[in-house]
């Protein structure tokens, strides 16, 4: 999985942004969670997601190499990355519901082979 996460990025979403952001202009759609506008540093977010990856918290199907979905904890809030770009490895993410956060999320230095 180590190998696997430094493959990925995380390019983000004009869909889940009422504010422009470095994934371009705000398109928020009406069904769509919004997300916070502190999350500005896609360095920081790509970091973030190869942790999450590392540490087995991932979902099917794989398209590609890549899982379609991701989970990150982060205080009280679950965000889901989601595959955008199979054969690059990008992501979008947006914050869950807590009625839609997966069962069982490994923390950061945790894996699912412990």
């Amino acid at each position: 999985m180590d190998q696997l996460a430094e493959r990925v990025s995380y390019v983000g979403s004009g869909e889940h942004k009422s504010y422009p952001s470095f994934a371009g202009q705000p398109r928020l759609r009406a069904d769509a969670s919004k997300c916070d506008p502190k999350f500005a540093d896609p360095v920081e977010i790509t970091d973030w997601l190869k942790t999450t990856i590392a540490c087995g918290n991932i979902g099917a199907p794989w398209e590609g190499d890549f899982p379609r979905y991701a989970w990150r904890r982060l205080d009280d809030v679950v965000y889901e990355a989601r595959l955008v770009n199979r054969e690059l490895g990008q992501y979008k993410g947006y914050p869950l519901d807590r009625s839609e956060w997966p069962e069982k999320l490994y923390e950061v230095g945790e894996s699912e082979d412990q």
